[in-house]
């Protein structure tokens, strides 16, 4: 996921932009994914590689975070015609910054998600990290990391380097395949994380993520 530390970085030039994963034109769909990313590389290029047949499916990679991506999703969506089977997905994470206040980044990450939920947006959140998501697919995570412990696990499990090598286009649009055979580990892992944590507020809740939810609504309409 690129971070704005790192948006002068050159796996980090990808502008905000949308893609339709469908042959057909967009009447030929009903459903419609709407997927808002904090990152601009690793979750856009993630999402759009589900082989997605029978709904469509737009990423933006906005580059913002938590309360101020929310409230960017907000603009844009006051923008769009008013759509029943339009789905809005949000996807940040916590990934906290220990040179910052802890707890206004604990408020803000709380807030952020009520923010959505108020606006019937679905959020597709990780704490601390969306790699905590990749994780999951290879063991079952119950201890609090960082997104660096997170990066040197999948060094691991992919043989390189993560940090390195992972953020590229060509290597996000790679990684759904990587994971895919993995998937139905990871979604049972992840749903036994959140419910673990179902007492806490979501910035209390590490390690979880509710991006399996995501995943397993893009998984209905999956080509067959």
């Amino acid at each position: 996921m690129a971070k704005k530390t790192d948006q002068n970085k050159p796996w980090n030039r990808r502008p905000s932009q949308t893609k339709v994963y469908a042959l057909e034109s967009r009447q030929a769909f009903t459903k419609r994914f709407i997927i808002y990313c904090e990152g601009t590389n690793t979750e856009p290029y993630y999402f759009e590689s589900f082989p997605v047949a029978t709904a469509e499916v737009v990423t933006f990679g906005l580059g913002r975070s938590k309360t101020s991506l929310v409230e960017r999703v907000m603009e844009l969506a006051k923008k769009d015609e008013p759509d029943p089977e339009r789905e809005i997905w949000i996807v940040f994470d916590m990934d906290i910054d220990r040179q910052k206040d802890k707890n206004l980044q604990r408020n803000d990450f709380n807030r952020a998600i009520q923010l959505a939920k108020e606006q019937g947006f679905r959020v597709a959140y990780s704490n601390d990290a969306f790699e905590l998501w990749f994780v999951l697919h290879y063991q079952l995570l119950e201890a609090v990391m960082t997104r660096n412990e997170y990066y040197q696990l999948m060094n691991g499990h992919w043989v390189m380097s993560y940090e390195r090598h992972g953020k590229g286009q060509q290597f996000c649009r790679s990684i759904y395949q990587r994971l895919h055979p993995n998937q139905t580990t990871a979604i049972r892992h992840a749903e036994r994380l959140h419910q673990q944590q179902q007492a806490h507020q979501p910035a209390d809740q590490n390690p979880c993520t509710t991006v399996y939810q995501l995943v397993s609504e893009l998984n209905k309409y999956l080509k067959k």
